[in-house]
């Protein structure tokens, strides 16, 4: 375990966001039809806005926001379907909302009018390796990009061809990624690195992901791991051969958060903000003694 974590300063446009001094709650908002974790609950603006401020008070320091499923076996959503799930919730939050708003997205153009809408940080889930231009915007506007590690493409990314070597595949597509970032002149300070738990992985390199962080945090970078609810966790607490479903993997993701904080994570991205809310403040009395109750 690393039981130990960097602090890193995030330069927001409203704000210097501090990692590492305590576990930075992320609470997922998907504006999509087809989400693995909520299934449109949350499409129609007027719920996801409501949704928004939900996340907020539960404790979220980070709402992160996306209109485009990036599930195993989604296809492609174009930038004009995308923009019109998102920009409505971004322009009633912006000015509203007190925590930041990151935009989850992996095309540039989609990503430079979000910023304009309020958003303050990029999440790209394919490491600016589906377009890399999204850097550029990154670097114009000097907001953080996140980049996370994507083993093929979403709509084939879990039938098979895993890598041999899972970390060091992580390792060498994020040391890729990073690259194209600096290449772009987003400044190293504002990178956050995401080994991309359920995107191109079995079940078992899932795990041995969030054993081996502390390899990923040697590179240098923040670190930001999102397991909430998803397969691995569903195949591990299955019934009668049946994975759980995903409102049934709310422990399972506690666990893992967990070991995400223990192992270095600096952010989590989660669905069960409340619950994992505490899981984090728990989990960072064992990172940091001054964190602990005085009794």
């Amino acid at each position: 375990m690393a039981l130990t974590r960097k602090t890193f300063r995030l330069k927001l446009p409203s704000r210097t966001l501090v990692l590492g001094e305590r576990t930075v709650v992320m609470g997922v908002l998907n504006v999509t039809p087809d989400s693995f974790s909520d299934g449109g609950e949350f499409l129609q603006p007027e719920r996801a806005i409501e949704q928004a401020f939900a996340i907020e008070r539960a404790g979220a320091d980070l709402l992160d926001v996306g209109g485009e499923s990036t599930r195993p076996g989604s296809a492609e959503t174009p930038a004009s379907i995308e923009l019109e799930r998102i920009l409505p919730v971004l322009e009633a939050l912006h000015g509203r909302l007190k925590i930041p708003v990151s935009v989850d997205t992996r095309r540039s153009t989609v990503a430079e009018i979000a910023l304009r809408a309020g958003a303050q940080i990029i999440n790209d889930v394919s490491g600016s390796k589906s377009d890399p231009r999204i850097a550029e915007v990154a670097a114009r506007r000097d907001v953080p990009l996140i980049l996370m590690h994507m083993r093929g493409e979403p709509r084939t990314m879990q039938q098979g061809g895993f890598a041999r070597d899972v970390m060091s595949d992580v390792l060498q597509g994020l040391r890729q990624s990073a690259a194209i970032a600096r290449k772009a002149g987003v400044a190293k300070s504002q990178i956050i690195l995401d080994p991309g738990i359920g995107f191109g992985k079995s079940f078992a390199q899932n795990y041995e992901l969030l054993q081996k962080l502390p390899r990923l945090a040697k590179l240098g970078y923040p670190l930001m791991v999102g397991t909430s609810r998803k397969g691995f966790l569903g195949a591990t607490l299955a019934r009668d051969g049946k994975p759980a479903p995903a409102e049934e993997r709310i422990w399972g993701t506690a666990a893992t958060v967990t070991a995400s904080i223990l192992n270095g994570a600096h952010i989590v991205r989660v669905h069960d903000v409340a619950e994992m809310v505490q899981v984090a403040r728990v989990a960072d009395c064992l990172l940091d003694p001054k964190q602990r109750p005085k009794n």
